[in-house]
Formats: structure tokens, C-alpha cells, sequence
């Protein structure tokens, strides 16, 4: 699937957001190495700490679909004139699939590009032998 095509796919999932508190909606699509893509968008709740970002809900589609998953690539959209890379949070989540690259676009021109492990070089990790 094209970049072009996987942007698309996150805008779309970013009309879908639940987001009544910051009307900031955010849409994620993640292409895994099987060659499935996978959409999610944010979902806020009124105890803010709850809300789940588009990335994560992403991952746990796929998850849902396909069970164990590696990322190849996940792009993040944002209504926004300057790109916004995922949080924290997600940067740790995207980090236990894989070090797919992770592309962060807006309505502006710019993008950035990274690998998962250049967002997050230290990320936690625990032996799974």
C-alpha cells in the first residue's frame, strides 16, 4: 500500500474521533509486514487520563484481526499546521511491534519521518524468552 493511500486511511479514521473535549481528532493507519492495514482514531473521555490516542487504537485493531503483528509502517495525522508525533505512550507501544517507521503529516506541508527507535531510544523492554 502507497504512503499516499495509508494518509488517506488516517484521515478518514481522524473524522471518526471522539474528540468533544479538544476537538483535536487524530487518525492513525498502520501497515503491518503481512501487508494489512489497520485505522484507528483518538477516544477522549471526560477523566482525560482514559483517553486512548489513534495510534494505539490502531495497534489494538490489528491485534484484534491478526493476533501477533510487526509494524512496518504507521502514519499519524493530525488537523494541524505543523506535525505532531505520537506521545509517550505510543511511542512505547509502537516500540513492542517492531522499529517501523513512523510518519507524522498535518494539513500543512511538512512532514516528518523517523524510525520508532529514533523517537524512543530507550525504550522499556522485558525479556520474552
Amino acid at each position: 500500500m502507497s504512503e499516499q493511500e495509508l494518509k488517506k486511511k488516517a484521515i478518514e479514521a481522524a473524522s471518526k474521533a471522539y474528540a468533544p473535549y479538544s476537538n483535536f481528532k487524530v487518525g492513525s493507519a498502520l501497515l503491518t509486514k503481512s501487508g494489512n492495514v489497520y485505522t484507528g482514531c483518538n477516544v477522549e473521555n471526560a477523566s482525560y487520563g482514559l483517553t486512548v490516542c489513534a495510534e494505539r487504537n490502531a495497534i489494538a485493531n490489528a491485534i484484534i484481526a491478526e493476533g501477533k503483528i510487526e509494524i512496518e509502517k504507521i502514519v499519524v495525522y493530525t488537523p494541524t499546521p505543523k506535525p505532531t508525533p505520537p506521545c509517550g505512550a505510543c511511542r512505547q507501544v509502537i516500540h513492542e511491534f517492531g522499529n517501523p517507521e513512523v510518519k507524522s503529516f498535518c494539513d500543512g506541508d511538512e512532514s516528518n519521518t523517523h524510525q520508532s527507535d529514533d523517537l524512543l531510544p530507550y525504550a522499556f523492554e522485558l525479556n520474552k524468552d
